[in-house]
């Protein structure tokens, strides 16, 4: 393996500039297509994030106090270098994270949704206005930013989920501190860049690299107002306990275990396509991928596996430049934790319909890549159907009838995303109405809203009040206050009055 110290070295963005690493701490960036190390990230000591804080803090007043719409004139600005450096984006994707170069335009695409609507934070931040509400008293409300605020990302989109995190956060008036993947943070320093020659002021956008010790502190720091997580649920639980008790606000968004139900109806060539592209694209390493297939019937079940093993060992697994339909897992390490997790669900009686766990590009490539594996009459208890697996096998729990499907899906401990395939419209609305799940498509096969929507999950897949997408976001980094005012004349006689007041 390269000696880390020969890597190229790369550096956190403070004040608007990139700024080394002085921790002395540093970890492998590696191209999961090639299992080569390209880079070494710093990781920051809390000096070092205390320090990017009170940059933040110092940046604050002066962004809080410009116009609204002098903000959103620079959110327009970034937009527009986003859309012409699309090209170099979407490379940055593919090397660090293993995408393909369709998968990352994709998510390039969905971000800029988030982009658009921060655009609107113009609209967002307005407040309201009652006249004479009582004895000549006007109210009115107003949306104030909250001051620094910080979100923390995942590896799954180096993009996507940090513009969703922040754009709206830098629009309606914060300084935001972004905690980028230390497995996935050349994107977000390149972002940084088109954020300054979009006209953002230093230190509005930060970047800190780093692992549990910069996050704790941004955790625990007083400045720092909000924290948006996205990552695992037992990671997501412990950033809502841990901001809680510090007296943040918080969302928290952690795993999926999202179901697709096949009523005996469905067409199951279309089923069998929007499975196969929901369930193993971006080697199923999305929160919102289909994990479990739940067909209603035997018969159903039966002539579904049957489409699907063809259509699955057909699949091109490769890198990004190779024209494949899915690339790598993001490590060496996550690849050992699917395999096992295969081994296991064997053991426990799963039946392998197919297995790749000795196709060529698994044993062979020094990539860490993982060929489609699929898994039938999986049962609720085994460690497959029970835990999020984050990458590309899946798996097909038999059900009996809809009402079976919709008591199982309610049971898990996760609620992220479910999708119903039926051309019965009192099926879909029984399933919909029904379903606790934060997200619920009707043949969708991924029920991810659009920017301009809220997006966020129900029970252990999410912690908080916030959302990542959608209006809620002007919400969640804004805080409200009413104004209640009157205006006395000169000659207005006022007396004592000790009762409580009231609106006559």
């Amino acid at each position: 393996m390269t000696n880390i110290t020969e890597l190229k070295e790369l550096t956190h963005y403070i004040d608007g500039k990139m700024i080394a690493g002085k921790s002395g701490r540093f970890q492998e960036v590696f191209n999961p297509a090639t299992g080569e190390v390209i880079a070494k990230v710093p990781l920051a000591s809390v000096e070092e994030v205390k320090y990017a804080i009170k940059k933040a803090e110092a940046a604050f007043p002066a962004w809080r106090d410009l116009s609204v719409a002098k903000r959103a004139e620079i959110v327009m600005a970034f937009r527009n270098l986003l859309t012409e450096n699309k090209d170099k984006v979407i490379e940055l994707i593919c090397t660090e994270s293993g995408k393909t170069e369709e998968d990352a335009l994709g998510e390039i695409t969905r971000g800029i949704e988030s982009v658009d609507l921060a655009i609107n934070a113009p609209h967002l931040m307005k407040g309201e206005y009652s006249v004479n509400v009582g004895g000549q008293i006007n109210a009115y409300s107003a949306k104030y930013p909250l001051g620094v605020v910080a979100a923390i990302s995942p590896f799954n989109f180096p993009i996507m989920v940090p513009l969703a995190q922040t754009c709206m956060a830098v629009a309606v008036g914060n300084a935001v501190i972004l905690k980028a993947s230390e497995r996935v943070p050349m994107t977000a320093l390149y972002i940084s860049e088109l954020w300054t020659k979009a006209g953002l002021p230093d230190g509005i956008w930060t970047v800190i690299n780093g692992d549990k010790e910069a996050v704790n502190e941004l955790l625990e720091n007083p400045v720092v107002q909000a924290i948006s997580f996205v990552g695992s649920t037992p990671v997501a639980r412990y950033i809502y306990e841990t901001s809680a008790k510090y007296g943040k606000r918080v969302v928290a968004l952690g795993g999926g275990k999202n179901n697709m139900v096949v009523m005996p109806d469905a067409d199951l060539e279309q089923v069998a396509n929007a499975f196969i592209s929901a369930g193993y694209g971006a080697a199923s390493q999305r929160c919102m991928a289909i994990s479990t297939l739940m067909p209603v019937g035997q018969e159903t079940a039966d002539r579904l596996v049957e489409i699907l093993e063809e259509k699955i060992n057909r699949l091109k697994v490769g890198a990004y430049t190779q024209g494949a339909d899915y690339g790598p897992v993001i490590s060496q390490q996550a690849k050992e934790t699917i395999l096992k997790a295969i081994d296991r669900s064997e053991q426990e009686g799963a039946k392998i319909v197919c297995d790749g766990r000795n196709k060529d590009i698994t044993k062979n490539s020094k990539g860490f890549f993982l060929a489609p594996t699929l898994l039938d009459h999986v049962k609720p208890g085994m460690e497959i159907y029970d835990e999020e697996v984050f990458g590309p096998v899946r798996n097909i729990v038999r059900v009996d009838s809809l009402e079976e499907a919709i008591r199982l899906i309610n049971q898990h401990e996760l609620g992220n995303g479910v999708t119903i395939f039926t051309n019965n419209g009192l099926a879909a609305r029984k399933f919909t109405t029904e379903i606790d799940v934060g997200m619920v498509g009707v043949n969708v096969p991924i029920p991810i809203p659009v920017g301009y929507h809220n997006f966020a999950g129900f029970k252990g897949s999410k912690f908080g009040d916030g959302q990542m997408f959608g209006p809620d976001q002007a919400r969640f980094y804004t805080k409200t206050k009413m104004i209640s005012e009157r205006w006395l004349t000169p000659s207005e006689n006022s007396s004592l009055s000790f009762a409580f007041p009231s609106n006559k």
